[in-house]
């Protein structure tokens, strides 16, 4: 752990959340059904689905989709889809090892 993992306001959760959890149980728990959301929204059932489980990347679009449909602003959710990559990235062994072996090519220059 290095000292700035320990900063109060940098602490990164062992499991990163995917914007569509969050979405998943605001509409569960305003009782729309994800078929109806789709249908406001104009996308396809299975993209929402996707989103909804983790699958498919919230966009900038689906972000103002699900803005005006559910009155959730679209750039926390766009800041959260960008935590979750880069924290889903980071435990991703095989490009560590590519971003430690540039970085060693970089220190050498």
């Amino acid at each position: 752990m290095t000292a700035q993992d320990m900063i109060a306001n940098n602490i990164n959760p062992a499991f990163p959340t995917h914007p569509g959890e969050i979405i998943k149980d605001e509409i569960e728990y305003r009782g729309i059904s994800q078929r109806q959301l789709a249908d406001e929204m104009g996308i396809a059932y299975s993209a929402l689905n996707e989103i909804l489980n983790a699958r498919r990347p919230i966009t900038e679009k689906t972000a103002l989709l699900f803005e005006a449909a559910l009155g959730v602003n679209a750039e926390p959710l766009l800041k959260m889809q960008m935590r979750y990559n880069i924290q889903t990235t980071r435990k991703d062994a095989s490009f560590m090892d590519r971003l430690a072996k540039v970085r060693r090519i970089a220190a050498a220059l």
